[in-house]
């Protein structure tokens, strides 16, 4: 093997190296973005919420959707969304009502009850992007260049699926 070959070669395995611990952070940072929600909504006292349902309460913001349209938007699998929609308007922190053209489907929008936790949320986020720049984690230039590799990771993710079909 020539010494070019074992560049190509080692070139390779240093950028599978580098996509696996890639795939490894983003897992590692959703758990942990989990985590840190539930530990504010501990120390808020907020107990009747788990965090998956904050984030989708904080996503939701002021639409109205289904959740079809949740799905879609590739924010939420399938039976996770459905339950954790049907819990939140059990709590109340979400009206739901039948759509009025496809009477199958169910339109939902946060209670005042669901805007005060997407605002705790809301509230979090602020605090940690001003925390990060202001003590010198993470710049605007720095968070534009991890949001552009992320974003071209999951275009290349999604038209991998498009092929599949």
């Amino acid at each position: 093997m020539s010494i070019q070959e074992r560049f190509v070669k080692s070139d390779a395995r240093d950028f599978m190296t580098s996509y696996l611990e890639s795939l490894a952070l983003v897992e590692r940072l959703h758990r942990l973005l989990l985590d840190v929600i539930k530990d504010e909504f501990e120390r808020l006292g907020l107990l009747d919420i788990n965090a998956v349902q904050a984030l989708l309460l904080f996503n939701i913001s002021d639409n109205e959707v289904t959740a079809g349209e949740l799905k879609s938007r590739g924010y939420y699998q399938g039976s996770n969304v459905s339950y954790n929609l049907k819990k939140l308007v059990e709590m109340g922190y979400m009206h739901h009502q039948r759509c009025e053209i496809d009477r199958r489907s169910v339109r939902v929008r946060l209670t005042e009850k669901g805007r005060k936790v997407r605002d705790h949320v809301q509230d979090l986020f602020s605090r940690h992007a001003e925390g990060m720049e202001k003590n010198g984690f993470l710049g605007s230039e720095g968070m534009s260049d991890i949001n552009g590799s992320l974003r071209r990771m999951e275009r290349y993710w999604s038209d991998q699926i498009r092929y599949i079909y």
